[in-house]
């Protein structure tokens, strides 16, 4: 199974992007697909993840700008980033857990950069 981050950049404060990851598999039951970030210096962290179940948890530091998504049609998760702010550079992962599956999958992750 692959994971293909794409959508990271350098945007300005205030600025949105909004990042994909495009999975090789279905997504449709999975039972985690999720962003986590790596900042300079900083260990990586849960930024937003959705759940077999239906629930999501985001990092309180995104929470009301960061809106986590998927499209299990073309098994591909979103993370659209509005309102972004320079403490949100990073690097962005994607995470897929099949259901019932112990396996794990990370994306290589994709540089976002916010700067003016």
């Amino acid at each position: 199974v692959q994971l293909v981050e794409s959508g990271g950049g350098l945007v300005q404060p205030g600025g949105s992007l909004r990042l994909s990851c495009a999975v090789s598999a279905s997504i449709a039951r999975a039972y985690l697909m999720g962003w986590y970030r790596r900042g300079p210096g900083n260990q990586r962290e849960l930024v937003a993840v959705s759940r077999s179940d239906g629930t999501t948890t985001y990092a309180e530091s995104v929470k009301g700008r960061f809106t986590i998504a998927r499209d299990n049609a073309d098994n591909t998760a979103y993370l659209q980033m509005n309102n972004l702010k320079p403490e949100d550079t990073a690097v962005y992962y994607c995470r897929f857990i099949p259901e019932g599956s112990p396996a794990d999958y990370w994306g290589q992750g994709t540089q976002v950069t916010v700067s003016s």
